[in-house]
């Protein structure tokens, strides 16, 4: 039960970052926004040192892919164990 719960919270923390990735491609997005701040300030702990940590790739961001792959390893791995 509770390694279910955690793989739900990585699976939620996923589309936080997918919510990001998206929200980034909207113009004239207002970053003061309660929920883009929300999702900022969720997000962005975890994406600052894998952003720092791999290399520059000609502007292009990866970090949130990198991440994103991590929750999801980290989710199944939970329910496996779980299992």
């Amino acid at each position: 039960m509770f390694f279910a719960i955690i793989s739900l919270l990585l699976n939620m923390f996923s589309f936080l970052i997918l919510a990001r990735v998206l929200m980034s491609w909207v113009p004239n997005l207002d970053p003061y926004h309660p929920v883009v701040q929300f999702i900022m300030q969720a997000t962005e702990p975890f994406l600052k040192p894998v952003r720092e940590a791999l290399p520059p790739a000609g502007g292009f961001d990866f970090s949130p892919i990198v991440v994103m792959l991590l929750a999801q390893m980290l989710a199944r791995i939970l329910i496996n164990f779980a299992g």
